[in-house]
């Protein structure tokens, strides 16, 4: 049986999060939407997400079921270290569509 994948070790995510959500005062329901996506970045950070052109390992992208309001979605920016096998977060906002 092949050996599992390494998971990725996530950086600076609750400190982003906290100051999104201090900053932008979620619902309690948005919060924890929000939280759980963040655990799935341990797997595969590629996963729905985007790399900004022009930047070096900045990948970008919606958080699923996020949209709020009548045009407004959660996104997030984060840096893949691909040899360091880290994913460190950049920042949480809140968008207008289209993104």
């Amino acid at each position: 049986m092949p050996d599992a994948p390494e998971p990725w070790v996530l950086v600076n995510f609750v400190e982003r999060l906290d100051l999104w959500i201090e900053t932008e005062s979620p619902s309690d329901d948005l919060r924890r939407l929000v939280t759980a996506w963040i655990f799935t970045r341990i797997d595969d950070p590629y996963q729905g997400v985007r790399r900004e052109p022009g930047f070096a390992n900045l990948w970008f992208g919606p958080i699923p079921g996020s949209e709020h309001g009548e045009w407004a979605v959660v996104c997030c920016s984060y840096w893949i270290e691909e040899q360091a096998h880290r994913v460190v977060c950049d920042t949480f906002t809140t968008l207008t569509r289209p993104l």
